[in-house]
C-alpha cells in the first residue's frame, strides 16, 4: 500500500471535504462547522442557516513546494432580531473578507519578503506584484501604534537622502528598546523644526513625559524642536558626527600638505609618501610598526601635520574615557588651549563649533549615549534602497523597514 502523510491545515473550524491535485496545485475543498454568524446590521449572533454563499478560492501555504487552494462556500444566515430579517455571510477567522489568501499565507509572504523585493517574491510564489503588496497593506501598518509602545526613554534624529545626489532628506525618528532592540517611530518628510516639532508633540503625553535623551547631530532645527517638544529630555549631540567634523580639520591640513610637498619634493622622494593618506586617517594605535614609520616620514616632512594628528588622536581620547560632564568639558576646553597655543588655523572652524554646542557635546558624557543605533538604521535604509531601486513612497518605506527590523518577531510561525 502506499505511505500517506498528514499535514496540519491549520484552519480551525473546518471540515475536509476532499482534495485534488491540479497540474501543480493541491484544491482542498472545506466546508465551515460554525454554526452560526454575527448580523453586521444589529451585531446579535444569528444560527438560522439560510444558504450557501459564492465558492472563494484562498491560497494557502505551500505542502512540498506545491501551491496550495482552499476552496470554501461561506454559509449565509438569516437574522431574526432585525425587522427585515436581512441575511449575512459567515466569516471565519483565518481568512480576511477581501484577501485572496489565508492569513497564514500573508504571513508566509511577508517572511519571504524580508531582505527580498515584491518582484522577487511575487516571481517566486507565481503571483502578480499587487497580491504580494496587498499582504503587506493587511499586515504591517504604515504608522507607529503609539498603544504597543510601553516606554520610550531615548530618541534619535538624524536625516538621509532618499535619491543619491538630491537634498530630498527625511528623517527617520528612531528609539532603542530596554531589550536594546531598535524600532522606527517615524519617516518625517523634511527636517524643517516645524515638521519635527509636531511630530514629537503628537507623541501620546505618558511617552512625552518618559523621554529622557535625544541623541541628535549639530542641527538647530532638530535641537530647538526638542526644547520646544520634550523640555525635560537632554539633548546629546553625537560624537561620532563630532569626530567626523574635526577629523576633517585635519584631513584638509594633510591634503593642502601633501600638495605643496608633492611640488617640492622630486618624483622618487614623494613616491616614498605614497598611501599614508589612509595611515594618517586610521587611529595610531591600530598601525603596526612599519606603517607608524612611515607615518613618521610624512611628520618629518610636515612637523604641523603632526601636530594636527596629535591634538586629533588627543581629542578622541577624551570621549574614550569615563568621566563625569564636568571634567570632560574641563577636558575638551584644555584641548581648545592647547590648539589655540599651537598656532594651527585648521581648527578654527571646529573650535567656533565647540563653543557653539558646548553644553549637547559634553552631554555624551552622562550616560555615553551615541546614535550608534540611528546610524546603523541609516545602513539599513540604503541597502533596502539598492536592493528595490529606490524606494520614495514613505508609506512603503516605513512598512519595509519595518518588516525588515521586526518581520521574524511578528510573522514567525
Amino acid at each position: 500500500m502506499p505511505a500517506n502523510i498528514e499535514f496540519p491545515l491549520d484552519l480551525p473550524e473546518v471540515r475536509i471535504l476532499k482534495s485534488d491535485l491540479t497540474g501543480r496545485e493541491i484544491i482542498i475543498t472545506v466546508e465551515s462547522t460554525r454554526t452560526w454568524a454575527i448580523c453586521p446590521k444589529c451585531g446579535k449572533r444569528t444560527e438560522e442557516f439560510h444558504s450557501f454563499g459564492r465558492q472563494l478560492r484562498l491560497r494557502h501555504l505551500p505542502i512540498l513546494g506545491r501551491p496550495v487552494i482552499i476552496e470554501i462556500r461561506p454559509r449565509r444566515f438569516r437574522c431574526h432580531s432585525c425587522e427585515d430579517h436581512p441575511t449575512t455571510t459567515q466569516k471565519l477567522d483565518w481568512y480576511d473578507e477581501r484577501s485572496p489568501h489565508t492569513k497564514a499565507y500573508d504571513q508566509w509572504l511577508l517572511l519571504s519578503l524580508i531582505g527580498s523585493t515584491v518582484a522577487d517574491v511575487a516571481r517566486k510564489e507565481r503571483l502578480t506584484y499587487d497580491r504580494v503588496e496587498g499582504a503587506l497593506e493587511r499586515l504591517l501598518a504604515s504608522e507607529v501604534n503609539w498603544d504597543e509602545v510601553e516606554s520610550l526613554e531615548i530618541l534619535g534624529l538624524d536625516e538621509i537622502a532618499l535619491k543619491k545626489g538630491h537634498r530630498d532628506f527625511v528623517v527617520p525618528v528612531t528609539t532603542r528598546t530596554s531589550d536594546g532592540d531598535l524600532k522606527l517611530l517615524a519617516l518625517l518628510p523634511n527636517r524643517r523644526r516645524e515638521t519635527v516639532e509636531e511630530f514629537l508633540l503628537q507623541i501620546p503625553a505618558r511617552l512625552r513625559r518618559q523621554v529622557r535623551e535625544v541623541c541628535t547631530d549639530m542641527y538647530e532645527g532638530y535641537t530647538s524642536a526638542v526644547r520646544e517638544a520634550l523640555p525635560q529630555a537632554r539633548i546629546v549631540v553625537d560624537r561620532f558626527h563630532l569626530a567626523k567634523a574635526y577629523r576633517e580639520c585635519a584631513d584638509e591640513l594633510r591634503k593642502e600638505v601633501q600638495r605643496e610637498l608633492k611640488a617640492e619634493l622630486s618624483e622618487t622622494e614623494y613616491e616614498a609618501l605614497k598611501g599614508t593618506m589612509w595611515l594618517f586617517r586610521r587611529a595610531h594605535q591600530d598601525l603596526d610598526e612599519e606603517e607608524k614609520q612611515r607615518l613618521e616620514l610624512l611628520f618629518e616632512c610636515a612637523p604641523n601635520l603632526k601636530q594636527a594628528h596629535q591634538l586629533r588622536e588627543e581629542l578622541t581620547a577624551i570621549f574614550e574615557t569615563e568621566q563625569s560632564k564636568e571634567s570632560g568639558q574641563a577636558a575638551i576646553e584644555d584641548w581648545q588651549n592647547r590648539v589655540r597655543e599651537s598656532g594651527l588655523r585648521c581648527f578654527d572652524s571646529f573650535l567656533k563649533t565647540l563653543g557653539n554646542w558646548m553644553d549637547e557635546i559634553t552631554n555624551y558624557f552622562v550616560s555615553r549615549l551615541t546614535s550608534g543605533f540611528v546610524e546603523g538604521f541609516n545602513n539599513k535604509i540604503k541597502v533596502l534602497k539598492r536592493r528595490c531601486y529606490g524606494i520614495t513612497n514613505l508609506k512603503h518605506l516605513y512598512q519595509r523597514l519595518c518588516l525588515d527590523l521586526e518581520g521574524y518577531r511578528l510573522f514567525g510561525f
